[in-house]
């Protein structure tokens, strides 16, 4: 597990001035790899190049030093993540004649490559972003994960092109201040996000996960290209029973290659249940007594008893931090600075806190993400399947009226996501043109709320119809569409960011078992009676492990991983979100109807109306703003 960085200027320079940038670029990621770094320069007569990396050593401690070269040194590679069949793909190599001076998982890349070309990208399972200079070809390759677990930033100027696994070491390289992204700007104030391939600045890209970059450095030209084709959902007509037992395979066989590490393990714990799955199979897949870790909130949230029950099952080495607001105040301001752009997802406080503990015992964590993608978990797909019906039986001059005579009774004054706020979620994203779900998947603001915060010239419209495209899907309308819309954007860009970003500031590496290209692709075969039965989300999954638990243990209701910073912002961070609805500040910045984000916040702070969602999005912005915008070159 590293963090890369790359430069390439396109035209001969100094590899003094390579070494000098890409030493910036790695000294700002040290928290991604405090073990080790490693730097490679090349000038020719027309370009110029350089690939550097920071290493957090999980495999092969002793001989896995990057960057990593071919026998003529002709071919270089950097490599951020883990491949977890590198075993099965060296032995492969070996058969076919093929040596080996290390043990890691970079060289198996690099020799696939050598031997099979971006043919051999398809091959890899794992979590990874890494690039390749090849001098025979006069190219760079660099590539992505299935899943997009391990992010990569590029942009291309007139005179350079940069990437990195940060945006920072992009931002403090530049030697101009990027421009706010109009589409980025939008995309976060409706989804608390930014998904690939975009980012709060214009011109500056996330490489969309399950692809690859091939730039010819001859022509400058750049493509870009899907590693995996995907295949479309198609219904099988398996059996329950067999289903079952091949998810049950699959997953175990999941947990099973990604606990391969030369370093302490453990898993994250939560108590629900895609996480007692995770930790449960790895207990069984190991000889030695596995590490949990759990947190709880002292007050509010807190399902650390389900967690130790797990535990105990088990039999794990349980580790449980109870946590309250003060733990937390004093780091909110780095944990939000580190996502380089705008993020509110509230979830990534005590996922930090979580990361931050458990690299006290370990070095590699397991997690339960993914399972809600893969098996149909969320409560959004409820609303979905809710919303659909409704629109069929309610008319909308009908659906009209109760919205207007519903609002007292839905204006909720606490942050208490129960009922009714479940309830005030459904109705206001019906939407009786069968487009629903991009506004119950926009947990900050919907289509009409974003209209009412920004000013006209920072609106955009269409906001979504790229994904469609990308999807080939006009309307999200079945189970199955809603988990694929998840995939390209809450998977890609907020869950996985949230988990990257907050564990590796502890320079700790999280794995996701239920992340498997074979699980997916297996998951989208089922009917979605499978997946959902009834008011059963996850069924499937629950019913190949239910045996291993007690009794209605997997039907308990799932409180959520939040945080309470609805209370919060009236609280301990009322005197910087006031100072962010100051009206000089808001008229120079020219981005807000002031009057209206005014009286929001004020609403919020009074107690008058919880509107925690839009407000807690509004201060991770100002924030950013503030200590990343303003800050950046200039």
């Amino acid at each position: 597990m590293c963090g890369i960085n790359g430069i390439l200027y396109k035209k001969s320079s100094s590899e003094i001035e390579i070494t000098t940038v890409l030493t910036k670029m790695n000294n700002l990621i040290i928290h991604r790899g405090p073990d080790d770094d490693g730097f490679f320069k090349t000038v020719q007569d027309s370009y110029s190049l350089g690939m550097s990396m920071r290493r957090l050593a999980i495999i092969d401690l002793a001989s896995g030093k990057q960057p990593m070269y071919s026998n003529d040194k002709k071919i270089v590679i950097v490599f951020n993540g883990e491949i977890y069949n590198y075993k099965v793909l060296k032995s492969k190599l070996e058969s076919e004649g093929i040596s080996f001076k290390t043990s890691s998982d970079t060289e198996v890349i690099l020799k696939l490559y050598e031997t099979y070309g971006t043919n051999s990208f398809k091959w890899l399972d794992g979590m990874y972003g890494f690039s390749i200079y090849d001098e025979h070809k006069n190219k760079l390759f660099i590539a992505r994960d299935f899943f997009g677990e391990k992010p990569l930033y590029y942009v291309n100027t007139g005179t350079q092109f940069l990437w990195a696994s940060e945006l920072k070491s992009i931002i403090n390289i530049l030697d101009y201040k990027p421009e706010i992204s109009k589409k980025g700007l939008n995309l976060f104030f409706r989804l608390t996000y930014i998904p690939a391939p975009h980012t709060i600045y214009e011109n500056i890209f996330k490489l969309e996960a399950n692809h690859f970059i091939e730039y010819d450095l001859s022509t400058h030209h750049i493509s870009f290209n899907k590693i995996n084709e995907e295949p479309l959902p198609k219904e099988t007509s398996i059996s329950f029973e067999d289903a079952k037992k091949t998810v049950k395979e699959l997953v175990y066989d999941s947990v099973n290659t990604r606990s391969i590490s030369d370093v302490p393990l453990g898993t994250f714990l939560s108590g629900g249940v895609d996480s007692s799955i995770i930790s449960l199979c790895l207990s069984q897949t190991t000889n030695t007594k596995i590490n949990t870790f759990a947190i709880g909130f002292k007050k509010g949230s807190d399902e650390t008893d389900k967690s130790r029950l797990v535990a105990k099952i088990i039999n794990s080495d349980h580790h449980e931090f109870l946590i309250d607001e003060d733990d937390l105040k004093h780091d909110i301001h780095d944990i939000l600075i580190n996502f380089d752009e705008p993020f509110s997802d509230t979830a990534a406080l005590p996922t930090y806190l979580v990361s931050n503990r458990t690299r006290q015992h370990a070095t590699v964590a397991l997690t339960g993400d993914g399972g809600d993608e893969v098996f149909g978990g969320y409560n959004k797909y409820y609303i979905g399947k809710m919303n659909q019906r409704y629109s069929d039986i309610i008319p909308q001059n009908i659906h009209n009226y109760i919205l207007k005579w519903s609002k007292p009774f839905l204006t909720i004054k606490d942050d208490n996501r129960g009922y009714r706020f479940k309830i005030k979620k459904l109705l206001h994203a019906v939407n009786y043109d069968g487009d629903f779900y991009w506004d119950i998947i926009s947990l900050a603001n919907t289509r009409k709320q974003l209209s009412e915060i920004l000013v006209p010239s920072y609106l955009e419209d269409h906001l979504f119809e790229e994904y469609k495209e990308i999807l080939n899907m006009e309307k999200a309308e079945s189970l199955t569409d809603f988990r694929l819309v998840d995939k390209i954007l809450s998977l890609e860009g907020g869950m996985l960011p949230k988990v990257d970003r907050t564990s590796m500031m502890n320079s700790l590496e999280c794995r996701a078992p239920f992340l498997n290209r074979n699980l997916w692709e297996f998951a989208n075969t089922l009917p979605e009676n499978y997946l959902m039965k009834g008011w059963n989300k996850k069924h499937i999954l629950k019913e190949a492990f239910r045996d291993q638990f007690p009794d209605d243990f997997l039907e308990k209701k799932k409180k959520g991983f939040g945080s309470p910073t609805g209370n919060w912002l009236r609280q301990s961070l009322r005197k910087e979100l006031e100072s962010y609805i100051e009206p000089k500040m808001l008229e120079k910045q020219g981005i807000f109807n002031k009057d209206f984000i005014i009286n929001l916040v004020q609403n919020h702070l009074d107690n008058k109306q919880d509107n925690t969602f839009r407000v807690w999005s509004y201060f991770c912005f100002q924030k950013w703003y503030k200590y990343t915008y303003q800050k950046s070159s200039s």
